[in-house]
């Protein structure tokens, strides 16, 4: 299924492709005040969050967290989680998985009904519009302003990247970051805050053709 024309309407509100390459697809989520993901896992792939504007709490099978504006996690392959907005207007995410494939799903648990349900299908999609965001190559270099943050697809530049602010995210794209010996410690689909890629670049280097999703207030 290509999802790319498209916004999925959801219970809890809606979501749409906003980028997609071989490694990587990011989706961009409205989860409406007061409601919720249901308690799903994805056996096969992993998922990144990073909240853009609003505050959500994230629960587990056995915790619950809260996160905020540029708040970041990675959720591992087969961990159960839901997502529940609970500030005024509720709360917009950057998710990205990998590798793509809304089909793999299991869900627990859902305050909607859907328990035990695959993704939503065609009846639930509606034509995107121009409202609808699409985050362009990172050649092309073009800052948006998205829900309160500044998101710029870049290409990789050691030498820009090593005095960053723990408020930097990073969204890696393609490629990562290496060992001398080629083993990758950063990888497609990571995020990872601007502190914590400058104290790895003092050792470690980029891949070639590393791209990266920057965001920032």
């Amino acid at each position: 299924m290509n999802y790319e024309n498209v916004v999925v309407k959801k219970p809890w509100g809606k979501e749409y492709l906003c980028y997609r390459n071989s490694e990587v697809a990011i989706w961009f989520l409205h989860i409406e005040k007061d409601k919720q993901t249901s308690m799903h896992c994805h056996p096969n792939k992993n998922t990144g969050f990073v909240v853009l504007d609003g505050e959500v709490e994230l629960s587990f099978l056995r915790n619950t967290m809260p996160l905020k504006s540029l708040d970041k996690i990675h959720i591992f392959r087969s961990r159960f989680h839901s997502t529940k907005a609970i500030s005024n207007g509720g709360a917009f995410i950057f998710e990205v998985e990998t590798p793509e494939d809304k089909d793999d799903l299991v869900r627990l648990d859902d305050a909607y009904g859907r328990k035990g349900t695959q993704y939503e299908g065609t009846q639930h999609h509606t034509p995107r519009d121009e409202t609808c965001f699409w985050i362009p190559e990172a050649t092309e270099n073009k800052t948006h302003t998205l829900n309160g943050c500044l998101v710029t697809h870049l290409v990789a530049n050691k030498e820009d990247m090593l005095d960053l602010e723990e408020e930097e995210l990073f969204l890696v794209t393609n490629g990562g970051v290496v060992t001398d010996t080629q083993q990758k410690v950063v990888w497609p689909g990571d995020v990872i805050d601007g502190k914590t890629l400058s104290r790895l670049l003092e050792s470690f280097d980029f891949a070639t053709n590393t791209t990266m999703l920057y965001i920032t207030k």
